[in-house]
């Protein structure tokens, strides 16, 4: 599975500062083949220490951490929506992105002259969220004229996403984020088909730096969503970035693990054991039959799979099983 993070921010604000600090923990992509070989990529391990330990156990010849793809998108500028500075490419690069990383600058710093020309983290996060829910406010704007024919003739699809992206529309024209709204399931289908900015999950790098030696919990507790404080200089608090990041896509981890390899598998939380082994084969679901689960606390504890099986540990799960976070998981085909 694919997931990117686009990290986003105002000028001097520390963004390429943070990508190049994630990089430098960069895997090879030879084991990804669905990464872009590109060098505003950066292909980040997720770090998780039951990898290793199962890896370990099993005496593995490799061991493949999940990854996070972190996409370093050009700088915004006040007026991004109406075209400014790199306006159109850097909205369409988030487009293209699973979530927002927006990194704040929360740091002192005579020698890096601020945008606006002073330190207001909750300003700069208005005017980044602000451009984006301009942005969407178009793309709703103009997707409602184009529907205008086809619900004066009453097509029932027609109706329903009016009715939806009305109510987007004033969501977006009141300033809220298109993410804040209650939305049944039927609701959210059809939004996700406009690829809106602002129903992306947005994560909040809070860029303290060391020299920062204000007390920043005012700042801290009216920030509109997940944050995490970060220090890319001295790389300190980029593992719970990541772990954050993976968090907000609602992802889970289970594992494989044998003398060949150990490797963590990500998917989305609730999948059941067939749509599991999509990550690692579409046989997995078109021919599955049945799934051996222990979950790695188990077999860790076990020290072996024989002992975890003698001890009833290790389950035959079905079609309707549902994956958890942390099992160790082998498909039967």
């Amino acid at each position: 599975m694919s997931l990117s993070i686009g990290i986003v921010g105002l000028p001097n604000v520390g963004k390429s500062t943070l990508f190049n600090a994630l990089t430098k923990k960069s895997v090879p992509a030879e084991n990804y083949p669905f990464c872009t070989i590109d060098p505003s990529v950066g292909i980040v391990p997720v770090p998780d220490e039951r990898l290793w330990k199962l890896s370990e156990l099993s005496k593995s010849a490799k061991t493949i951490p999940a990854v996070v793809e972190f996409v370093d998108i050009a700088g915004l500028v006040k007026g991004a929506s109406e075209g400014e500075g790199l306006g159109n490419k850097f909205l369409q690069n988030i487009r293209e992105v699973d979530a927002i990383l927006e990194v704040v600058r929360v740091f002192e710093d005579k020698d890096i002259i601020h945008v606006n020309n002073k330190i207001d983290p909750l300003s700069d996060i208005e005017v980044i969220n602000l451009e984006l829910v301009l942005a969407d406010l178009q793309t709703v704007t103009k997707r409602l004229v184009g529907l205008v024919r086809d619900v004066k003739r009453g097509d029932k699809n027609a109706v329903l996403e009016n009715e939806v992206l009305e109510k987007t529309q004033k969501c977006l024209e009141e300033g809220k984020l298109a993410s804040s709204m209650n939305l049944d399931e039927t609701e959210k289908k059809v939004l996700l088909t406009m690829q809106l900015l602002t129903m992306k999950p947005i994560l909040y790098a809070l860029n303290v730096s060391e020299a920062s030696s204000e007390n920043k919990s005012e700042i801290k507790e009216k920030v509109p969503g997940p944050y995490v404080i970060i220090d890319p200089i001295f790389e300190k608090g980029l593992d719970e970035l990541i772990k954050k990041a993976y968090e907000i896509l609602n992802l889970i981890t289970y594992f494989t693990t044998g003398e060949d390899e150990s490797r963590a598998w990500t998917i989305v939380r609730g999948s059941t054991a067939p749509v599991a082994g999509m990550a690692i084969h579409t046989d997995f679901r078109d021919k599955f039959i049945r799934a051996e689960v222990v979950h790695n606390t188990d077999l860790l504890s076990s020290g072996s799979y024989p002992s975890a099986r003698e001890k009833g540990l290790v389950r035959t799960e079905g079609k309707e099983y549902m994956v958890k976070d942390g099992d160790v998981v082998e498909f039967k085909i």
